[in-house]
């Protein structure tokens, strides 16, 4: 018998891409694919892509660029394309790249197995793009890469028409699973001994928006809580419009739900958040995080941001920076708009120079910083309980630190503690704080987990109680 194939899927973009490359990895498994060493060339190389800014695309092909001479003096290596800039690009991929193999979208995930062994019998490349989602992906077999934490697709798809965003048009409108469904994919995961899961969706909270019922999301997450075995729920990302009081309540009653928000601002200007086409303005979004932050006091509340989008003024910039000040972001993702093709805002009358954009997002970036790193500050001396992750791994070889996240998702460098595995809890008391990290050398003590032994023990299983969910676990180094 011929050796198994090894592969390498690479990934850009959001939580959705990461989820969906979990899905990738054991459809490809599933298959009989296995993962290539990390020195090694994998036989298989699949890039599932992000369309939300201009540098994914170059990243994409410049990476497509390096692999020409590579592919053409290995035979039989092949290369796949997914995912939005896939969906997006489907006529020109193959056409910019003709080394490239398969072309898939992102409602057909599963079907790269069948794409990649067509290819290899054809010799010519395979591109198959649906325009709609036809099997809900958490029904394919996944790879995780953690023991103790997992993502659940709650919904696919967005109903909103922002002008900067493409991802409406390239995953198609919002798709609810059914509670059920979702609840069962939950206990399924804690049973193989999962502890952490974050809900995902394009605009999560909108969640029940085909059946019309507004308090479809705020239910779920209290169902979250009657999970025994589940001991962190979060959820990303949401938007403000459909951000309730109910909402806000359900997180604040939920035991497991964690003290954690992340929530796009974008801008902190009403005539830009207009031309943006988002739902809501300053006030209202300044609202919320009082809510929130009445009824959660410890919540760390994150954010997006937009600089630099068509017809910005520096008023418009200052209305922003004002919002990041009142409403003290633990952290935020900043980011220089890009003009994306195909949508409403890359068309826009006054795009900003890039110089121009420039300065304000550094002006922007030293705020947030200085922001998070005061509020950090405040931690000193205080508890925390650190989930340990495989995923995040050492801080460094020299400390041994151990990396994971706390209750409210902040990142902590714990002290090398002798009964400390990945997946276990440990609590610590924070010694050192920096703009994006905290650092808690003084361990108090360690919760063992299921996920602790399951890391421990290296196995690799599939759950009889999940029927078509693929767990692999690592084996111990």
């Amino acid at each position: 018998m011929s050796p198994a194939r090894s592969y390498e899927v690479r990934t850009y973009g959001c939580q959705m891409n990461v989820h969906d490359s979990e899905r990738i990895t054991g459809v490809l498994e599933a298959a009989g694919y296995v993962a290539a060493q990390a020195d090694a060339q994998a036989d298989v190389v699949v890039f599932n892509t992000c369309a939300v800014r201009e540098n994914a695309d170059n990243r994409l092909y410049g990476n497509l660029g390096y692999l020409a001479p590579i592919k053409a003096n290995r035979p039989g290596m092949q290369i796949a394309v997914g995912g939005c800039l896939a969906q997006k690009d489907r006529d020109t991929v193959v056409q910019r790249a003709p080394w490239v193999d398969v072309v898939f979208g992102t409602h057909n995930l599963g079907s790269l197995p069948v794409l990649l062994e067509r290819s290899r019998i054809q010799q010519e490349a395979q591109v198959e793009i649906l325009e709609s989602l036809e099997v809900f992906p958490s029904t394919l077999p996944t790879k995780r890469d953690s023991v103790s934490s997992a993502w659940v697709s709650i919904s696919v798809g967005c109903n909103n028409t922002c002008t900067f965003c493409i991802v409406p048009s390239l995953r198609g409108t919002e798709k609810d699973r059914r509670p059920s469904d979702i609840l069962a994919e939950i206990k399924a995961l804690v049973d193989q001994g999962v502890i952490e899961v974050t809900l995902l969706g394009q605009n999560v909270n909108a969640y029940g928006v085909e059946v019309g019922d507004r308090g479809a999301f705020a239910d779920l997450l209290r169902a979250c809580g009657d999970i025994s075995g589940l001991e962190r729920v979060r959820f990303t990302s949401p938007h403000p419009r459909d951000f309730t009081d109910d909402v806000i309540e359900a997180m604040a009653q939920t035991h497991n739900v964690m003290p954690q928000l992340h929530m796009p601002l974008q801008s902190g200007s009403d005539s830009v958040l207009q031309r943006m086409r988002r739902s809501y303005r300053q006030q209202r979004y300044l609202g919320i995080i009082d809510r929130v932050r009445e009824v959660i006091p410890h919540a760390a509340i994150t954010t997006d941001i937009i600089v630099g989008f068509p017809g910005e003024t520096e008023q418009d910039f200052l209305d922003t920076l004002h919002v990041v000040e009142q409403a003290r972001f633990a952290g935020a993702y900043t980011f220089q708009y890009s003009p994306r093709p195909g949508t409403p805002a890359a068309t826009m009358d006054d795009q900003i120079p890039k110089s121009v954009v420039q300065e304000r997002y550094e002006r922007l970036a030293e705020v947030v910083k200085d922001i998070a790193w005061q509020i950090n500050t405040t931690l000193l001396g205080t508890e925390v309980e650190v989930l340990l992750s495989q995923v995040e791994g050492r801080k460094d070889a020299a400390t041994e630190r151990l990396s994971g996240r706390a209750k409210d998702n902040r990142l902590v460098h714990v002290a090398h503690h002798a009964d400390a595995r990945p997946g276990d809890f440990v609590r610590a008391k924070v010694t050192h704080a920096a703009p994006h990290h905290l650092v808690a050398d003084e361990v108090i003590g360690v919760i063992p987990t299921r996920a602790g032994d399951a890391w421990s023990l290296g196995v690799t299983k599939k759950a009889d109680t999940a029927p078509g969910v693929f767990l692999a676990m690592p084996t111990l180094p």
